[in-house]
C-alpha cells in the first residue's frame, strides 16, 4: 500500500512541470496531475505552457 502523500506545494515549480509535461499515467494519478497543474497556475509559473497543453484555459482579458 502506497502510504505517500502527495503534497506539490513540498516540489519546485521545475519539478511540478516535469510531472505536469513528461510523467505517464502510470507514475502521476489523474488527482496528483491536477494537484500539480493547480499549483503551477496559483505560482503562475509556466502559465503558457500549460495553456498550450490544454491544461488550463486561455486568460480572460483583464484577469
Amino acid at each position: 500500500m502506497n502510504t505517500v502523500k502527495f503534497n506539490p506545494r513540498e516540489l519546485c515549480s521545475r519539478k511540478l512541470w516535469q510531472l505536469v509535461s513528461t510523467e505517464t499515467a502510470e507514475q502521476v494519478s489523474e488527482r496528483e496531475l491536477r494537484e500539480a497543474i493547480a499549483e503551477l497556475a496559483n505560482r503562475r509559473h509556466y502559465l503558457e505552457q500549460l495553456q498550450q497543453l490544454g491544461a488550463i484555459g486561455k486568460k480572460r482579458p483583464g484577469a
